[in-house]
């Protein structure tokens, strides 16, 4: 069994939906990304996605966009995100919190299936989320990721067929990562009306968790979904509070603390969704 499907194991055995923050590795720089997780986790993240920034993001709006570049100007390296998993992983507390990488796969592909695979679960990561993997190509490293008990969690959107959905979902392991909205990531006032309908229906359909990201600005999105969702995933809204904060000069502690606050408000929101939308 993954450190992924023991995590959501013991959430549905306690009733409770998955807080999924993103922050981009290296931004501002790999120390303050460090502290920001370790504040998250004390925050009450179930689980952190670290995106490896890439000079051709995909999917991706120009929040994060932008903190990919702000990364790779200071120098970020694949090996840099490797040192930060294994920092993590070495403190018995913060690594309680699993970590998945968001990465390219033309990033795996280069230095090879086995390779990355090998090299991430060394430095503490329990998976990958590779956006740009498509299903007629992702066999290989669905089988080689399943005898390593490391997911490969892959995106399903609202315009993904619902065949494809199937031979995603079947492909998939961890959870599958339900986009939202059409389109690129970033903080939305409303989703699609259909969002809940579509979501029950992948439900049927596989026994994997579901994690709804892409959209999710604040604790009233978060409180909408966190019913029919297993898990929710906040990024820009998060990246943009550091970015915010490294341009008016605050410490990497000031930055954490910042984003700390707004994860605590998005994980009670989760926890409490009824109560929240009626406030």
């Amino acid at each position: 069994m993954s450190e992924l499907d023991q995590l959501f194991q013991s959430l549905r055995a306690s009733n409770r939906k998955a807080f999924m923050p993103f922050v981009t590795a290296g931004d501002p720089d790999v120390a303050t990304t460090e502290v920001v997780i370790r504040e998250l986790h004390q925050s009450g993240a179930d689980l952190c996605e670290v995106g490896i920034p890439y000079s051709d993001p995909i999917a991706d709006g120009p929040v994060i966009a932008a903190s990919y570049q702000r990364a790779l100007d200071a120098g970020f390296k694949l090996s840099s995100a490797m040192e930060l998993g294994s920092r993590i992983a070495a403190d018995a507390s913060a690594s309680a919190m699993p970590r998945v990488t968001m990465v390219s796969y033309a990033i795996i592909h280069r230095i090879g299936l086995p390779a990355y695979i090998q090299a991430a679960q060394a430095a503490g990561y329990a998976g990958a989320i590779v956006p740009d993997l498509l299903s007629e190509e992702a066999e290989p490293m669905s089988r080689l990721c399943r005898d390593a008990d490391f997911s490969l969690i892959q995106l399903v959107t609202p315009t993904t067929t619902r065949d494809r959905q199937k031979r995603i979902a079947e492909l998939s392991t961890g959870f599958l990562y339900y986009v939202s909205v059409t389109g690129i990531t970033g903080e939305r006032a409303t989703l699609p009306p259909d969002l809940i309908d579509s979501v029950g229906w992948l439900r049927e359909q596989t026994e994997l968790p579901i994690c709804i990201g892409f959209g999710i600005s604040g604790p009233e999105t978060a409180a909408q979904l966190a019913p029919v969702a297993d898990g929710l995933i906040v990024g820009s809204a998060i990246v943009r509070r550091i970015a915010e904060a490294h341009a008016a000069n605050h410490s990497s502690s000031e930055i954490a603390a910042s984003v700390g606050a707004f994860a605590r408000s998005i994980r009670e929101a989760i926890d409490q969704p009824t109560a929240h939308v009626s406030s």
